[in-house]
């Protein structure tokens, strides 16, 4: 038996001896290790629609897809467009049952904020100041005694911009993505004043005592994602030396979470009616795939987009459309997302200031 010496001596001497032979060999291996990719990413997709007529090689594709090292060769990127939607026909959404809905009221909010576009400072640790206000005060329409509904309606309607006192003066930037102008929130109500204002719209509305902002009825904050309340409202409060009103605080609905969750199959904040296989969908989505506004309306089977994006009240208006067909296709609607009031930046300073050498 030769020696492993022999061996790697033999192995260098075919080496130099044929080396067109060796990057022959390696090329060969690495169009091998790309077709299989190929391969286990056709499985992973018939995995996504079909899981249940997959063959038996298909199955043993997928369990390597998943720790088949992607250094070599990336899996391919999955966009919103490609994912596929749930048909539902009227004739099915017309039979499902409302749920039993521990809410009675949901408060609709997408706020806008001042932003700059600069490396470094977008996102959501920008020092932001609230500039929009918009809410839509939505109802149950059908709720019986035991607490059954599906039928929401938009029943009210909160619009304010907001001055800006840390940076007065508005981007362009901001201006082109929001529609927002100068003279808008220049003539606007600081957010003081607004907290004053919208105390008003919830008491004319019976949601809380005008005194004592005691609520008197069950409602939920709801948002695209977490980031209004939780950053936005947090921050704003913050520059304005305010605590966060009692109306606000709590744990808040996550529509976009919830519309993640009601197409994957039902999680705790979105549970089905009791004949949930009509409007089940038939896969789950990509954990990197954030789903905008339009990627839900496109999800739910809805219209496109009304009106203008980033504009908060017309975002908030679609929002309200997602909400109400969750709630039609028998969803359960309630929070998901807790909100700290004492989240903290590393740009904020003595209470209301910001740090010096940032921004």
């Amino acid at each position: 038996m030769p020696s492993v010496w022999s061996l790697a001596v033999d192995t260098q001497h075919f080496i130099g001896a044929y080396p067109g032979a060796v990057l022959l060999a390696i090329l060969v291996d690495v169009i091998c290790i790309y077709m299989f990719r190929q391969r286990m990413n056709i499985a992973y997709d018939h995995h996504q629609q079909d899981e249940a007529g997959m063959s038996r090689l298909d199955r043993l594709l997928v369990a390597l897809y998943r720790w088949f090292p992607v250094s070599l060769l990336p899996r391919r990127t999955v966009t919103p467009a490609e994912i596929p939607i749930p048909a539902v026909r009227k004739s099915e959404t017309s039979q499902v049952n409302g749920v039993k809905q521990a809410y009675d009221a949901f408060l609709v909010l997408d706020v806008e904020g001042t932003c700059v576009d600069s490396d470094g400072l977008r996102g959501f640790n920008y020092p932001n100041e609230i500039i929009e206000w918009p809410v839509l005060l939505l109802r149950w329409r059908d709720k019986d005694r035991s607490g059954i509904a599906r039928e929401l309606e938009v029943v009210d309607e909160f619009r304010s911009f907001v001055k800006p006192t840390w940076r007065p003066q508005l981007s362009q930037f901001c201006t082109n993505l929001t529609g927002i102008t100068q003279e808008q929130v220049d003539c606007a109500p600081t957010f003081n004043m607004l907290v004053h204002s919208f105390t008003g719209f919830l008491a004319q509305n019976g949601l809380i005592d005008p005194h004592t902002s005691e609520r008197l009825v069950r409602f939920v904050w709801c948002t695209d994602g977490p980031w209004d309340i939780r950053d936005f409202v947090v921050k704003q409060c913050f520059l304005s030396k305010t605590q966060m009103p009692a109306w606000i605080a709590g744990e808040v609905l996550d529509v976009r979470s919830t519309v993640r969750q009601w197409y994957e199959g039902g999680g705790k904040s979105a549970r089905f009616a009791r004949n949930e296989a009509l409007t089940k969908p038939p896969s789950s989505l990509p954990n990197r795939i954030s789903l905008s506004i339009t990627d839900q309306l496109r999800l739910l089977n809805l219209a496109p987009f009304e009106g203008r994006q980033h504009s908060g009240i017309d975002d908030t208006r679609n929002v309200a459309r997602i909400l109400t067909e969750l709630a039609r296709r028998g969803v359960k609607l309630e929070p998901n997302t807790t909100i700290n009031p004492n989240k903290r930046w590393p740009w904020m300073g003595k209470r209301g200031k910001v740090r010096e050498g940032y921004y």
